[in-house]
């Protein structure tokens, strides 16, 4: 297992996180997965108030008898954003309570995702004073934020100087983020990446034509590496069901260092199919189109229809294309299927995309039922 400075922390993190939002089907499950993360190095477990009885089971499993010492872990949880200082001190106290732990290391605030989110942290009367209060007397030790928001609001939030660490979506299929990356860093702040594995491209079931393309590596493993290779990430989260889902992922625990011509060569092969398959409707997702009246997501339609099209990754479009209009705002944007054929989009698009067509064929290749997230 590799180690790295999570920012202005000084913390020092494995390079994977136990994610433990599907841990959930009994304690001692819970409690296996736990101890087989920190036996292979894993130093860094996460949390949150709203993952059922996560809290409850990671304190389970703290307290279980570790082969490493409390000392040596590295805890965090999250809690939403909320307008109130009294709000959020009773949850962190609850918190407390839940882990039972004196002291929690990181504290995100979770799910800020629209600005009112933001606003309700820059208040003097806010949740962040109640956070403010938790670190002074010690219950919380570092604080950062947790966002599936646009790219302006995550910039903005960095630029509070409020936060010593971001977790954020940025994967080998999803780029968007970069600069909130570059400016987190530039502010020495933790990168910690949600989900790679599942919001990444569900890399862990992978069509075999993605298969095909990224040989002699798998998928997953090559997203891995692409997020590993930047020094400016400091770890990704894996949720495991059970002991065994850690098996996989943890094989690249060690492989930090630069890409290889390999490597590049496979991503290339990538690049080369996408472009070639998708032609002149391929979107390059500068998100010029927007605004949207009926409020789609133009980017991330096009997004998903991108690698469909050009991967054949049609069953992660149809998992992430269900969760438009029944996630709110961890997911936010009406389906394709809205579209009124105005036309505002058409002359912001520097590619001259038939965007109301593309949306078109995007509901016809990835509409089916609703999605929801996986906690609710």
């Amino acid at each position: 297992m590799r180690y790295r400075r999570f920012g202005k922390t000084n913390l020092q993190l494995s390079v994977f996180s136990l994610g433990t939002m599907r841990y959930l089907a009994s304690e001692e499950n819970a409690c296996q997965i736990v101890r087989r993360a920190v036996s292979e190095g894993i130093n860094h477990l996460e949390t949150a108030s709203g993952y059922g009885c996560s809290e409850e089971y990671l304190g389970a499993a703290l307290a279980s008898g570790l082969p490493v010492a409390r000392s040596r872990l590295h805890i965090t949880t999250k809690i939403p954003p909320m307008p109130s200082q009294a709000a959020m001190e009773r949850c962190i106290d609850e918190s407390l309570t839940s882990l039972n732990l004196d002291y929690i290391d990181c504290l995100a605030i979770h799910g800020l995702n629209v600005w009112e989110h933001l606003e309700w942290v820059r208040s003097p009367a806010g949740c962040m004073a109640g956070v403010q209060k938790a670190v002074a007397d010690g219950r919380i030790r570092h604080v950062g934020f947790s966002t599936h928001g646009p790219l302006d609001l995550i910039l903005a939030a960095i630029d509070t100087d409020l936060f010593e660490f971001v977790n954020l979506h940025y994967y080998y299929f999803f780029q968007r983020n970069a600069p909130a990356i570059e400016l987190a860093s530039h502010k020495d702040m933790g990168v910690f990446i949600i989900s790679p594995a599942d919001k990444g491209g569900q890399l862990y079931n992978p069509p075999a034509t993605l298969e095909q393309l990224c040989l002699p590596f798998t998928p997953l493993e090559l997203n891995y590496r692409f997020l590993l290779s930047d020094t400016r990430i400091t770890t990704l989260s894996v949720g495991p069901a059970n002991p065994t889902e850690l098996e996989q992922p943890l094989k690249s625990c060690d492989r930090d260092f630069p890409l290889t011509a390999a490597e590049i060569a496979a991503f290339d092969r990538l690049e080369s199919r996408i472009a070639g398959t998708l032609g002149t409707d391929k979107c390059s997702q500068c998100w010029a189109c927007l605004p949207c009246p009926e409020n789609i997501n133009i980017p991330e339609v096009l997004r998903l229809r991108n690698l469909a099209a050009g991967c054949d990754m049609t069953d992660f479009g149809k998992y992430r294309y269900a969760m438009f209009e029944n996630a709110g705002h961890w997911f936010p944007g009406s389906k394709g299927n809205r579209c009124t054929e105005c036309g505002d989009c058409l002359p912001r698009c520097p590619e001259h995309l038939d965007i109301p067509a593309l949306l078109k064929d995007t509901h016809q290749r990835l509409g089916g039922k609703a999605g929801r997230r996986l906690w609710d």
